[in-house]
């Protein structure tokens, strides 16, 4: 569950998801999900989830693959 962090400088709060809830959604979603199925299943805006998932990509904690004009992303064996 996303939670709110307060940021020290500005006292904004801002909203923080964990890595595990994109992985989680990709897997709730039967494995293989566009950004906006993502986003949509963490409660998250679409640039939020692309951002984190690319983060997740260069981390090798996810695999992405291009389908038409949408990214699909999946989770590697």
């Amino acid at each position: 569950m996303p939670g709110k962090d307060r940021e020290e400088e500005s006292g904004k709060y801002t909203t923080t998801y964990p890595d595990s809830a994109f992985i989680d959604a990709i897997q709730q979603l039967g494995g293989m999900a566009g950004t906006s199925d993502i986003a949509d299943e963490i409660g998250c805006t679409r640039r939020t989830a692309y951002t984190r998932l690319k983060s997740l990509e260069n981390k090798d904690r996810v695999n992405s693959r291009k389908v038409g004009n949408s990214l699909v992303w999946t989770i590697p064996e």
